[in-house]
């Protein structure tokens, strides 16, 4: 479950950059406020780390992030959000040469593709399908995977003239990917991933 941490007044995006509770929470921002990132449950870490190897195969490490850099997004206030899975484009990971975080900012280029994994709970699937959808086509990003443990399906969102265009895989249907053309796993085995092997 996730906690909100309010503060008196709106936080800015600077403030956000700036802020340090003196603890190694994680943080969105979402409208002004911080909202703490709970431990993720032990299928979603283990989905997202089995997707994480599988883009591997056709990016290199430099271009992946896993749950280590923060995308601004466009909200009521300042936004932030801090996906499970990223692949930078050339232009976005150079845009963070130099810099002290793994922050890109509305005035840099979007990655290429984000990936969230859904937790347990109507809040959580409300910002994944809707809040992140419309944050992420805002912000041009070309592909948002949202993973669902729960209905066993990946949906596709794929931005066209400036909105995403929808596409639920199940079952036995191949993850279809304009970003990665080549990949070779259907929904089954993406899920199969995350349970323990049989052999000893």
């Amino acid at each position: 479950m996730t906690s909100t941490v309010s503060p008196k007044t709106a936080l800015t995006f600077d403030d956000y950059l700036a802020y340090d509770d003196g603890t190694d929470n994680r943080y969105e921002l979402v409208d002004g406020a911080l909202v703490a990132m709970p431990p993720e449950s032990p299928e979603n870490n283990a989905i997202a780390k089995s997707l994480f190897v599988e883009l591997l195969k056709y990016f290199t490490l430099a271009l992946v992030a896993y749950k280590d850099t923060e995308v601004e997004v466009t909200g009521r206030l300042a936004r932030c959000r801090i996906p499970d899975l990223l692949v930078h484009s050339e232009a976005s990971l150079a845009a963070l040469a130099g810099t002290n975080r793994a922050t890109l900012t509305r005035d840099m280029p979007p990655p290429l593709l984000v990936v969230e994994v859904v937790s347990p709970g109507e809040a959580n699937r409300n910002r994944d399908y809707r809040y992140k959808h419309t944050e992420y086509a805002a912000r041009a990003i070309a592909e948002y995977w949202i993973v669902d443990p729960q209905l066993r399906q990946v949906t596709v969102c794929q931005w066209v003239e400036g909105q995403y265009e929808d596409t639920v895989f199940t079952g036995i249907d191949p993850l279809r990917s304009a970003i990665v053309p080549d990949l070779e796993i259907t929904i089954d085995q993406l899920f199969a991933l995350d349970q323990p092997s049989e052999n000893p």
